[in-house]
């Protein structure tokens, strides 16, 4: 009865803390990329651009799908970063059926751990096949926002190579370098933010995907050695009870909705390579 008592007391003050966690430093965070996109965007428009231009002679086309896009990754962006990740919220009914790692009561929420969670000491909560905490979502990416969190990527991207390509537009040679700089050093500043974001989501996004194609997560990625169901393996470093195949691991990743127990997965597995 004590132990019940302590266990449902901790487990209210980590879901309150989690809440309180998402609203304060979370906000910051969101309210800062919001307002870093909509400035560059303006930028983009002031300046003597292509986009610019188009607008000047009435073509409108281009500018609103411009505007749309980078609207569609905003909305993108605040879905990936408010959605839950897959928070493990009551102990998991899943009983092994055959010899298999046993799932481990975690030491901070005391809820058992589904087969490829983890506790997130930001969030203070376990996340289903955690992936990782991602500071500038403010939010974790798990099960079910994973799958948002790459087409969130894919959106940015494309957003922020049309607004490279529009940056570029608006330069126009100068007689002297001081005149120059003070003409377009405010697009200048947003180009430079804009190719460095563009590098940083090009690399995620490779990476993310070369994980989605192999059944992979980017905590599986790096700490394998530190993972009782994946280091005990005896088929190397390349073994990936998870992994079937591209074509398979892609639509279960896209098209599919559900919670996986990946215990099961994991078993028949396992028995397959016996």
């Amino acid at each position: 009865f004590r132990f019940n008592f302590f266990f449902i007391v901790k487990q209210n003050k980590c879901f309150l803390s989690a809440e309180t966690s998402v609203f304060r430093s979370g906000f910051l965070v969101r309210a800062a990329h919001t307002l870093l996109t909509w400035v560059i965007t303006l930028i983009l428009f002031l300046h003597n651009t292509d986009i610019r231009r188009c607008e000047e002679r009435g073509e409108l086309l281009l500018p609103s799908l411009f505007v749309l896009l980078v609207l569609l990754s905003v909305l993108f962006y605040f879905t990936v970063s408010l959605m839950d990740p897959g928070f493990v919220l009551t102990d998991s009914a899943l009983v092994s059926e055959s010899p298999s790692p046993q799932m481990r009561r975690c030491g901070f929420c005391l809820l058992q751990q589904p087969m490829r969670a983890r506790h997130c000491r930001t969030c203070r909560r376990c996340v289903r096949r955690f992936d990782h905490h991602c500071p500038w979502l403010e939010n974790c990416v798990g099960e079910r926002n994973h799958r948002w969190f790459v087409v969130y990527l894919l959106v940015q991207l494309l957003a922020l190579l049309w607004a490279l390509h529009i940056a570029l537009s608006g330069f126009s040679a100068g007689a002297a370098w001081e005149p120059w700089l003070r003409a377009n050093g405010v697009l200048l500043a947003a180009l430079a933010v804009v190719a460095v974001f563009s590098l940083v989501v090009a690399l995620l996004l490779a990476s993310h995907l070369y994980l989605v194609s192999i059944n992979c997560t980017t905590w599986e990625f790096m700490s394998r050695h530190r993972i009782s169901y994946l280091k005990n393996r005896g088929g190397g470093e390349d073994d990936n009870p998870f992994d079937r195949g591209l074509l398979c691991n892609l639509w279960d990743f896209f098209c599919l909705c559900r919670t996986v127990a990946w215990e099961r997965v994991y078993q028949r597995h396992t028995a397959s390579t016996v």
